[in-house]
């Protein structure tokens, strides 16, 4: 590679690392004079890099977003980081697998060795829990983005339904490998969670709108009092404690976000929650163990409305028999 070939690479590498670089720095980190740096500039100009003049004392160069994508730098770890997220960007039901898996390709074709060595060392397989994933279109989810960006009020139906609903999109989420738009639902005049893969968009949007702030704060915080039936609060509406007939060591793999307490003596002590106390307590079944319950009164109680549900099927299954 020619010394002026290899001066341009540093110099886009630099370009690319902050927002402004000073004529004066440029100069002397590629240890050339001003003026070779204005030639240089020139030269990526030509090659379709759009770099903006900088006014001020020092002056200087900004690298700016272009009609066309350029070719792009990466070092080795920002490479390999990319690799993997198209790997998984390739089973994601996103709609976008297909240029994933091309992009992938157009990437290892170009990467060194050394990378290449360290892509094949990490064995990644993406597992796509069956019926978990649903297939959005990625149109649907580039309009969904647009809409939240720009604050415009969303039209659309919803689960194959007739009636056209508006909503303020305030964010676009993936919950447990689905698509779902945390929006303000105008008509309902609540916050609503809904599926990407089951709108159905009507444009042209509605008018913009100032953004509502989430109830409990973050995107983060609603989706998981949402989906654990809370409200105001991320902690799970039910929760209750026992002591399981089990070594911690066999229970912690599978308390989630519980609390697990070894107690000795092959006992342990759990603390978790749920979004019923029926539910709670068939989890708690899961374990194959006896089970002691500390408290509330409200969980035993659920034990035993399952322990009456499971004799009634028993008897059932008998008679059959």
């Amino acid at each position: 590679m020619s010394t002026t070939s290899s001066r341009l690479l540093a110099m886009l590498s630099l370009l690319q690392t902050r927002r402004d670089w000073p004529g004066g720095v440029l100069a002397e980190r590629l240890e050339v004079s001003g003026r070779t740096v204005r030639r240089d500039v020139d030269r990526l100009r030509e090659l379709g890099y759009r770099i903006e003049a900088v006014k001020g004392p020092d002056g200087g160069y900004r690298l700016e977003a272009g009609a066309d994508l350029p070719p792009l730098l990466f070092d080795d770890e920002q490479a390999v980081a990319l690799a993997v997220a198209l790997q998984l960007a390739a089973t994601a039901g996103t709609g976008v697998e297909e240029g994933a898996l091309r992009a992938l390709t157009t990437m290892r074709q170009v990467m060194p060795s050394r990378i290449r060595h360290r892509l094949d060392a990490l064995p990644l397989v993406a597992v796509r829990a069956p019926g978990r994933q649903a297939e959005v279109d990625s149109a649907v989810l580039v309009a969904l983005g647009g809409a939240v960006h720009a604050r415009e009020v969303l039209r659309f139906t919803y689960d194959g339904a007739d009636a056209v609903r508006r909503a303020e999109p305030h964010h676009l989420a993936t919950w447990q490998g689905r698509w779902y738009l945390v929006a303000w639902d105008l008509d309902r005049e609540d916050w609503r969670t809904f599926r990407a893969d089951r709108l159905a968009l009507r444009i042209p949007n509605g008018p913009r709108f100032a953004p509502r702030d989430l109830p409990e704060g973050d995107v983060t915080s609603f989706l998981v009092a949402r989906f654990r039936g809370a409200t105001g609060s991320t902690a799970w509406p039910y929760q209750g404690e026992v002591v399981l007939d089990l070594p911690a060591a066999d229970v912690v793999p599978y308390v989630g976000d519980g609390t697990v307490e070894d107690l000795g003596d092959g006992r342990t002590r759990v603390v978790t929650g749920s979004w019923s106390w029926t539910g709670l307590a068939a989890s708690l079944l899961r374990f194959d163990a006896p089970v002691e319950v500390v408290g509330p009164p409200e969980l035993s109680e659920a034990f035993r409305t399952l322990a009456e549900r499971c004799a009634a099927a028993a008897r059932g299954s008998s008679r059959r028999g």
